[in-house]
This record gives structure tokens, C-alpha cells and sequence, in this order.
């Protein structure tokens, strides 16, 4: 069973419509078209899709505005919904998410990467199976899961590729095992990508080019450009982790290299700096505590991180001059780390670069990634490319 990924999102898509329709923007296909700009033909041949697959149903008519009544368009109850598994290094968040992007059913795991593709796998099919059997899941389908990983992933494949802190895992086709465990269609992606896919289709639609930086353990970059998910020639695009950097110095780091970002920036780094003075820190969310307690130490490292990634985001900005960065992960809400990016990109990048631009921490939290997850394997099960009945809905 193969699956193709394709890029997201388009605005005209049947998953955009659907989103519109779901979200209470649009009640109608003369609402849809007004919204969208498309041709009346399109929208509704992508609305007649939409009803066949069973994702909508008409409700009656709605009120004339000068000509015949509209048929009302509302989202089926019973239409489905789409599982998303968000892994960090050292931890998983499962949960269904609906067609508007609304996130169900959370549950958050302990759970370590080094184990291995095939026992994250098992692992991975067993949290699936639970969730689809709970009763708050009824009778709902399910239509999709989607994966995010902490490295780099081949989406065209859905495998991981070369990644530094994933033993075992280069190659791992995880993708088709899991469909085929799960009779579903399976997305496998970068977790800052989609991440990056969350936080701009729910919270800033507005922002056509953003940078959306995950700061946890370790630490990813997602890119949208001109209001698409980027990839790059071979998936690479967004990796900042292993950038030099001065502050570095010659800190060995997992990939090979000396003077990574990573060394420095990421939590893990972080957390082996408070260690080394005697402050028992385990992951990520024992620094926010601390943070949040007002350790000096922990503030003045995490400050410091926060000014090491600014170094790298500065250089970024002047080149891809976004709307928007955005910083995610456990560690993205944190005051000094904010704080820290923002003094060194506003102080060193041009002010043509930063004269509209937002730096803020990610407003989907935590379901950042489980929400992109959800919402581009509703994307791809909804592209025409997956059977020769949906020709109509191009």
C-alpha cells in the first residue's frame, strides 16, 4: 500500500473548503466562491467530492439574496477524523483531530526515539488501535494518520534520512508498515514542519511566509513560503540545528561536527549546563520550571540559548525576510529564550528585514504538531491524485 504526499496547503482546495465550512465561514456554495475567488464550477465540483466521500451533507435552504435559495452546507457528524502521533526525543503526543483542525482526545507519552523505528512502531500501532476503540470515537472514521519525527524525513517516502540523534532509524520506511498495520493512508513528516503546517492554518492564515522554530530537546525549523509548506530539493530545508556558531566554540556535536547550535540551543544542551552545576534536570520541562521559578542559572541559560538562536534567525530573516518567527516546543514559550531571539535579530538584521515583523511564541502551544499532522494527512487524503474518482474535485 503506497501513499503519495504532496505539498500543502492549497487555498482552493477540497480541504480548504472543507475547513471553511467547518469553521462556520461558509454555510454555502456561493459562500464558498466568494471566499475562495474560484470559478462556481470548481467550487462545486470540489463540494459534490466532498459529499460523496461523506465529509458533508446539505441541510436545507438557506435564505435568497436575489436569486434561487442556496443549498446549506454543514459538516456530517459521523464524517471522520484523522489521528496525529507529534514524537519528541523523549516523548509522543497522540490525538484525533477533526476537519477543522479542533484537536481531540489528547493523550502525552513518555516515550524514547532511540528505541528504534521498529519498536516505535509497535508501540505507535498499539496507541492507535487504543485510541480508535475509545468510545469517544464511536462511530467516527478514521481517515488518516499522520507522524511527526524529530530528524530529517524524506516526505516524498516517508522515511527518515541521515538523522543525527535517531540511531538505528536511516531508512526506516516506517510510513508503508504502518499503513499497512493500519489500513490507513500515513503521512510521515519532520515534526517542525508540522508544526509549522499548525500554527499557519489555525492561528496565522494571515502570514504567508513564516518561520516556526521548535525549541525541546533538540531544535528544528519549519518553513512556509508564499503560503506553502517548503521542503527544499531533498527535505532539508529548516535545518538550523547544525549551523556554527561563535558561542559554540569547538563543542563536539552529534552530527560530526563542531560548533553546532545544537550544542548550545537546545534544551539538551541546556540541561547538561545546569547539570554540570549541580541542578538535577532530566528533559525540557524541568528548565521551564525552573525558569518559572526564577532560577538565575536556568533563566541565564536559557536567555543565552535564546541569543545563540538569534545569531542563526538573524541571518535567516535578512534572507527570507518573513511575516512571522515563531517559536515552538517546550522551551518556545519561555520568557528569556524569547526575549533573547528578539534582542539579537532586531539589533543585527536590516530594518527593511524586521520593519513588519512579528516574533512570538507558537498560539497552538503544545498541539502544534499534532494539528499539522492531522490537518496535511486530511490535505493529502483529499488530493485528486488518490484515485481516478476524485478527477472531479481538481
Amino acid at each position: 500500500m503506497h501513499f503519495h504526499v504532496g505539498h500543502v496547503p492549497d487555498w482552493g482546495s477540497a480541504s480548504h473548503l472543507l475547513r471553511l465550512v467547518a469553521r462556520g465561514e461558509a454555510e454555502s456554495r456561493s459562500d464558498l466562491v466568494r471566499l475562495v475567488k474560484l470559478a462556481p464550477s470548481t467550487v462545486s465540483a470540489r463540494v459534490e467530492f466532498l459529499l460523496e466521500r461523506g465529509y458533508l451533507r446539505e441541510s436545507g435552504n438557506g435564505r435568497s439574496h436575489g436569486g434561487r435559495r442556496p443549498r446549506l452546507l454543514e459538516i456530517r457528524t459521523d464524517g471522520g477524523m484523522l489521528l496525529a502521533a507529534d514524537f519528541g526525543a523523549r516523548h509522543a503526543r497522540l490525538a484525533a483531530v477533526d476537519v477543522a483542525g479542533a484537536v481531540h482526545l489528547v493523550q502525552e507519552y513518555d516515550w524514547d526515539v532511540t528505541e528504534g523505528p521498529e519498536r516505535t512502531v509497535d508501540w505507535l500501532v498499539e496507541r492507535c488501535e487504543e485510541l480508535l476503540a475509545s468510545p469517544s470515537m464511536g462511530q467516527v472514521p478514521a481517515r488518516g494518520l499522520g507522524v511527526g519525527l524529530p530528524g530529517p524525513v524524506d516526505h516524498r517516502r516517508g522515511q527518515v534520512v541521515l538523522p543525527s540523534r535517531m540511531p538505528g532509524w536511516h531508512g526506516a520506511a516506517i510510513r508503508e508498515e504502518l499503513s499497512q498495520r493500519l489500513s490507513l493512508p500515513v503521512m510521515v513528516e519532520n515534526d517542525a514542519n508540522l508544526m509549522a503546517v499548525g500554527e499557519h492554518l489555525t492561528a496565522r492564515a494571515d502570514a504567508d511566509h513564516l518561520l516556526i522554530v521548535k525549541v525541546g530537546s533538540g531544535i528544528g525549523c519549519g518553513v512556509i513560503s508564499a503560503g506553502r509548506l517548503h521542503h527544499g530539493a531533498m527535505g532539508a530545508a529548516g535545518d538550523i540545528s547544525h549551523v556554527r556558531v561563535p558561542s559554540a566554540g569547538d563543542t563536539s556535536c552529534a552530527c560530526g561536527n563542531t560548533g553546532c547550535l545544537e550544542t548550545v540551543a537546545s534544551g539538551a544542551a541546556i540541561a547538561r549546563g545546569l547539570n554540570a552545576r549541580g541542578i538535577r534536570v532530566d528533559r525540557p520541562t524541568d528548565i521551564v520550571r525552573l525558569v518559572e521559578e526564577g532560577n538565575v542559572e536556568a533563566t541565564t541559560l536559557v536567555r543565552d540559548a535564546g541569543r545563540s538562536l538569534g545569531e542563526v534567525l538573524a541571518t535567516v530573516v535578512n534572507f527570507f525576510n518573513p511575516n512571522l518567527v515563531v517559536l515552538g516546543g517546550v522551551l518556545g514559550g519561555a520568557q528569556p529564550l524569547l526575549a533573547g531571539v528578539r534582542g539579537v535579530i532586531y539589533e543585527r538584521c536590516l530594518p527593511l528585514a524586521t520593519g513588519s515583523l512579528e516574533i512570538d511564541a507558537a498560539a497552538t502551544g503544545p498541539n502544534a504538531g499534532v494539528t499539522g499532522a492531522g490537518l496535511m494527512v486530511l490535505e493529502h487524503v483529499l488530493s485528486p491524485s488518490q484515485s481516478g474518482s476524485e478527477k472531479a474535485a481538481r
